[in-house]
């Protein structure tokens, strides 16, 4: 039988294909993306939050990780937006709200999506057979900018860096960064591999040598020391935009790999997951999606929640009243937040948690949200 490419047949005799980028204008086959959420399109904890500025952590869009520190006075809200370049329904905004052009040294902002070194063995890292990475990404702003792209090897506390251009148009970024034969990756589900994108750095972070795609020992006067670099934080009102965030193994950028919301959706829920219905935060007032229980007065209880799929870890569990959005707290129905039970948790694991009460005073349904964090 004759393989048809694209209307094209006799293909034979032939042991490999090179400079194929897709196959009747779709992916060629199997899962080439590491980045997960590349889209843009899973938002479990909150479409949009302001205000950020002043600490690190995970506030929207499912994976990324915004590091900041409390010398910023630069502040900015992050949103998922219905704004993407043709292909992609939305991406990730940043929009500062509060100027920094007094930048104290050891500012920063970095976008970063942390992997595990269990699903980055393919890349042969510390290795004779190391492969080159290749990371793509559709950018914009509201003004030319310059900013860093950096992999940094949190296991062996190494990293390797790229600038990239940003325009008010979107545009596809591609950067292959170069194979590291020194130092492999662990094969465990730590942290063991970092995509950065660097938009704003203190001197603490520019003061030293920018080396363009070559793997270097952790320097932290390095990772934004490129020439003519820029500051999100530069004007209020400035933005930047991203989607289509792809790495791959290989020197070629090939056309973006989409998986279905369910699939991103599994794939983030390994690392958090949430009573509450997508994009509303935690502690809202809403009993919707909530847990019910059936108590009798002066019984305890055993209930246990399910993780699928199974988290990466033993989560850490927060409980909600879903009358007043208390921390800690399961509250009867209609009965406007008072006479809350506490919940503990006497049984923890990536699959399943246990959660119990000693002696309940009141009989009736009781109802409570809860989070399972299980980041790297």
């Amino acid at each position: 039988m004759a393989l048809i490419l694209n209307g094209t047949t006799g293909i034979s005799g032939t042991n490999a294909l090179t400079g194929v980028t897709g196959i009747n204008s779709g992916q060629i086959g199997g899962r080439r993306n590491i980045v997960m959420n590349g889209e843009m399109k899973v938002a479990q904890r909150s479409a949009s939050v302001t205000g950020l500025g002043s600490g690190s952590g995970y506030f929207t869009l499912d994976r990324y990780r915004i590091g900041t520190n409390a010398a910023s006075a630069g502040r900015f809200t992050m949103a998922q937006v219905a704004d993407g370049p043709a292909g992609f329904a939305n991406c990730l905004k940043l929009t500062v709200t509060t100027a920094d052009t007094s930048i104290a040294a050891g500012e920063r902002l970095i976008i970063t999506q942390r992997f595990e070194g269990q699903d980055l063995q393919q890349l042969n890292k510390g290795t004779s057979s190391a492969e080159q990475v290749t990371v793509s990404f559709y950018v914009k702003g509201n003004a030319a900018a310059l900013y860093v792209c950096e992999l940094f090897d949190s296991d062996n506390s190494r990293s390797i860096t790229q600038s990239f251009a940003v325009t008010t148009d979107w545009n596809r970024i591609e950067l292959t960064f170069a194979a590291d034969t020194s130092d492999p990756l662990n094969d465990d589900n730590g942290n063991s591999l970092e995509i950065n994108f660097w938009l704003h750095g203190g001197s603490t972070f520019t003061g030293g040598t920018f080396a363009v795609n070559t793997w270097n020992d952790y320097t932290e006067a390095n990772r934004y020391a490129v020439a003519n670099r820029t500051s999100i934080f530069d004007a209020t009102s400035r933005t930047f935009f991203i989607t289509g965030i792809q790495m791959e193994v290989g020197s070629t950028a090939t056309d973006f790999e989409s998986r279905s919301f369910c699939e991103e959706y599994d794939l983030c829920k390994r690392y958090y997951y949430q009573s509450y219905d997508l994009g509303v935060a935690a502690a809202t007032t809403s009993n919707a999606g909530s847990v019910m229980l059936n108590v009798i007065t002066g019984n305890s209880f055993r209930y246990n929640i399910y993780f699928s799929p199974s988290m990466r870890a033993s989560p850490t569990m927060t409980f909600y009243n879903v009358e007043d959005g208390t921390a800690g707290e399961m509250n009867i129905e209609g009965n406007g937040g008072s006479n809350p039970e506490a919940i503990a948790i006497t049984f923890n694991s990536p699959k399943r948690a246990m959660l119990y009460n000693t002696n309940i005073g009141i009989a009736g349904n009781y109802y409570f949200h809860y989070t399972a964090l299980a980041e790297l």
